[in-house]
């Protein structure tokens, strides 16, 4: 199975733009048993994809040329064994705060971040929702 981590600039986000990027990628993700979640903000997009690598890559190749993702950079692809979302079509999580402010993020502060921590962000974000079952509908 691969997993797969990058980051982009939202264009035009707003909640509108964010429940139309969410409800397609539930519907699709579903499809082509892809899990994974996305961190989003006015600044960033930070997602983590995971499944089949034919149907990752496919994936990846579609947010490279949505239009709704801007200046797209691939930060981490690896080969797993188990996934850190697998109830999870796609998960959202609006992390204003996140890790990073918005002139870290611009100064380039995410694609710095080791692929280790990234992974670690990750699976804390897993770890956190696990408690909230009432939001597992999703999957």
């Amino acid at each position: 199975m691969k997993r797969l981590v990058y980051r982009s600039q939202p264009f035009g986000f707003g909640r509108a733009m964010l429940a139309g990027i969410l409800l397609d990628s539930r519907r699709n993700n579903r499809r082509d048993e892809i899990t994974g979640a996305l961190i989003c903000r006015h600044d960033l997009y930070l997602q983590l994809i995971e499944g089949h690598a034919s149907e990752i890559d496919a994936l990846y190749s579609r947010i490279n040329v949505d239009d709704r993702h801007g200046e797209v950079r691939l930060l981490l692809t690896d080969t797993v064994s188990e996934r850190l979302f697998p109830r999870w079509d796609m998960l959202d999580d609006e992390a204003p705060s996140l890790f990073w402010s918005p002139a870290e993020v611009a100064d380039g502060a995410v694609e710095s971040t080791a692929p280790v921590e990234l992974t670690r962000i990750f699976a804390r974000l897993s770890a956190n929702t696990a408690a909230r079952k009432e939001h597992s509908g999703y999957a």
